[in-house]
């Protein structure tokens, strides 16, 4: 294992850091620049809704294949497949003229952050222990949750006074400097993992299921909600979850491995991460609000999110502490419903100008002291209990919540919106934002059932992770 400390591991992690910005660059500055975008391609908004939410949505779908083939072929390896494939759909983001192209590049990006995100939290988990482990997750954590309000600045900033397309040049820089950095990590893989037949059949259903209930939530309303297609898709995304995990059940090799869900931390974790991701996902209708109804600019609207970015970057560290201190929950807990808070402050749409400008300030800086706060208790709570040979798979779904979360997430609050679009603008927007309180009470509700306040401190084998354990090596037999 590496130390906790030394140049070797701090150009490592800041490599691994690059990495995960990469994914925000073309994720998070996207949602920033839609009017622009929209103006300059010539498509509709319905098209950009859903090139938005594909990139999260295409790396749900594949993470988890991403983070059992990093256990098995190398996590070094398949972080730099991501960042290649990263490279591949920037340049066809520079080049796109349409709507084919446009979504054919966020698909690939999709792919790319499907290996990325798994991957470089494997390489963490395999090249760091104890408090080193949790301050290379920190680190990881200013990518991941830091870099959303990062990019939005640095994003928003390009395409007001460069073009967004730059945005994309430079994401492709960011990407060559992570491969430079990265280039002497040793390989990290599960050596004595038995090679698996590919569960084919799950990962369609679940495919297909996902899919389909993305399509209902993002077009439902152009459609029609009493459509004949919008029913199909409705009834047969019912169908097909049903049949996923009926199916599912009775193998042994599975597209997601179930017995992972026996550690409850774990299961707390993931479904929390994948709400949580929800609530932030709401920032989307307060800058496509701001520069439709207000007049702001890209730029202006990423310097409103200025105070949540150094609020998640500030309490990143302080979670980390809380964690080693109290345990997760507590902190995981209290961080959900400051993020609630936070994010509803940006619903107050009848304010005037100058009062809303400084409310939504006020209210983002709010919401990133709660996700920073929940960062770093939340991923090594998952992964901490979590058997070497399964790290790769149990990051993925980890993370497969993350991208879902926020796909979803973004796809329901854009809905809403579009949906009270025509009739009053500002109360769209408020609506659309105030979803992230059903979100923020689902969290609240899965970890504390499922979160105990010694879990996160250090890893312990408990009894759950011992028959775990038992379970996933039968799964191998």
């Amino acid at each position: 294992m590496m130390g906790e400390s030394g140049q070797g591991s701090n150009k490592i992690i800041v490599g691994i850091v690059l990495a995960v910005l990469t994914f925000w660059l073309f994720a998070q500055s996207m949602i920033n620049i839609i009017p622009v975008m929209q103006k300059d391609l010539g498509v509709t908004l319905g098209t950009l809704n859903i090139s938005t939410s594909l990139t999260a949505l295409f790396s749900g779908l594949f993470i988890v294949v991403a983070g059992g083939i990093s256990d098995r072929s190398g996590r070094k390896k398949l972080t730099y497949i991501g960042l290649l494939l990263s490279i591949i759909g920037s340049l066809l983001l520079i080049v796109s003229n349409n709507a084919t192209i446009l979504i054919t590049a966020r698909a690939i990006q999709g792919i790319s952050a499907a290996c990325i995100m798994p991957a470089t939290l494997s390489l963490i988990s395999s090249n760091f222990e104890g408090k080193g482990r949790q301050r290379a997750l920190s680190f990881w954590s200013f990518g991941s949750w830091g870099g959303g309000g990062l990019t939005a600045i640095v994003g928003g900033a390009i395409a007001t006074y460069m073009g967004w397309r730059w945005i994309f040049i430079v994401s492709i820089a960011v990407t060559l400097l992570s491969m430079f950095l990265l280039r002497d990590i040793k390989e990290s893989k599960a050596e004595n993992l038995k090679k698996k037949k590919f569960d084919f059949t799950g990962f369609f259903i679940f495919t297909i299921a996902i899919l389909m209930i993305n399509i209902v939530v993002t077009r439902g309303q152009d459609f029609g909600w009493t459509n004949l297609l919008t029913i199909t898709l409705i009834v047969g995304a019912i169908a097909a979850t049903i049949l996923f995990f009926a199916v599912e059940r009775k193998k042994k090799n599975q597209f997601i491995d179930f017995s992972i869900f026996k550690i409850g931390a774990y299961t707390g974790s993931v479904v929390s991460n994948f709400f949580q991701n929800g609530i932030f996902a709401t920032i989307v209708v307060t800058n496509t609000y701001g520069q439709m109804a207000r007049g702001f600019t890209p730029f202006q609207t990423g310097l409103l999110t200025v105070g949540n970015v150094i609020a998640i970057l500030v309490m990143i560290r302080v979670g980390e502490k809380m964690l080693q201190k109290m345990g997760a929950k507590k902190p995981m807990l209290i961080a959900i419903v400051i993020s609630m808070i936070g994010m509803s402050m940006t619903a107050m749409t009848f304010l005037p100008d100058l009062a809303y400008i400084i409310v939504v300030f006020i209210g983002f800086l709010i919401a990133g002291i709660g996700i920073g706060m929940y960062a770093t208790p939340s991923i090594d709570t998952a992964i901490a209990n979590i058997p070497d040979d399964k790290v790769g798979i149990a990051s993925g779904i980890y993370k497969m919540a993350s991208s879902l979360g926020y796909a979803f997430g973004l796809s329901i609050t854009t809905a809403v919106f579009g949906v009270l679009l025509a009739s009053n603008i500002h109360l769209a927007a408020s609506i659309g934002v105030l979803v992230n309180v059903i979100f923020a009470v689902m969290a609240l509700i899965f970890i504390t059932k499922f979160v105990h306040h010694s879990e996160g401190l250090e890893e312990v084998d408990s009894t759950e992770t011992k028959q775990v354990s038992k379970d996933l090596a039968a799964n191998q037999n």
